[in-house]
């Protein structure tokens, strides 16, 4: 263990007023962080996929995501292209790299136009998957790698992202889930960077609580949801 980290440690002990955990009390820490204990689930979150998909939609719009639902992966090129034009946003993208594996044919909008890596503060609208759509409160789980540099999450001022009805789940637990078989996590190993759950465009109350988008990131959030 780093000594940074141990200071750390130290200092919260003493604060709790006690020493490092040892004998049952450290094994019962074990099988908690090993074992993913569920918490309260709340009941909404419960039903069918297509259940789920409504109240995700219900729940992200809510919290002032624009939702657009599209049959397929064919139909991502025009619908992008659409919503650019309705935002009055500028063509060119920063795509996650992630994306490029995808049977998607760009070619049905030419006005479209790409680069990819890491955003920078000139970019306006950025392209991302999102690894799960969290129905229980119209959260998205994203996560950092090569392909997806976390900077597109954040620093364009209209994050669009491209989830699958498949990849909806009813509880934050079940993202988890999916989260841990994608990377085979155990015992925290090999778990991403950096792990985010967005909920909604960026926003803060802190002047006079009035709510401000795009204080810390994305003042736009637009999800495109393709059937499967």
């Amino acid at each position: 263990m780093s000594g940074a980290r141990e200071q750390i440690l130290g200092g919260i002990r003493k604060s709790l007023g006690r020493g490092k955990l040892e004998g049952e009390a450290a094994a019962a820490l074990d099988r908690r962080l090993s074992s993913h204990e569920r918490i309260l689930v709340p009941k909404r979150s419960e039903g069918d996929q297509a259940h789920k998909v409504g109240l995700f939609v219900e729940m992200a719009e809510a919290v002032q995501c624009s939702v657009d639902r599209l049959d397929s992966l064919a139909d991502v090129p025009e619908m992008l292209a659409d919503y650019l034009r309705r935002e009055n946003l500028p063509a060119h993208i920063r795509r996650a790299g992630a994306l490029d594996g995808l049977d998607i044919p760009w070619e049905k909008a030419p006005s479209l136009s790409f680069e990819g890596g890491r955003a920078v503060t000139e970019d306006a609208v950025s392209l991302t998957p999102a690894l799960a759509g969290i129905a229980e409160t119209g959260t998205m789980m994203l996560h950092s790698a090569p392909e997806t540099p976390t900077t597109l999450h954040f620093v364009p001022d209209t994050h669009v992202v491209l989830l699958k009805e498949s990849q909806i789940v009813g509880a934050y637990e079940d993202a988890w889930d999916m989260l841990r078989q994608k990377f085979g996590l155990k015992d925290g190993a090999g778990m991403p960077r950096t792990v985010n759950l967005i909920t909604g465009p960026s926003r803060t109350g802190d002047v006079e609580q009035i709510i401000q988008l795009g204080a810390h990131g994305p003042r736009r959030l637009h999800i495109l949801l393709v059937k499967d």
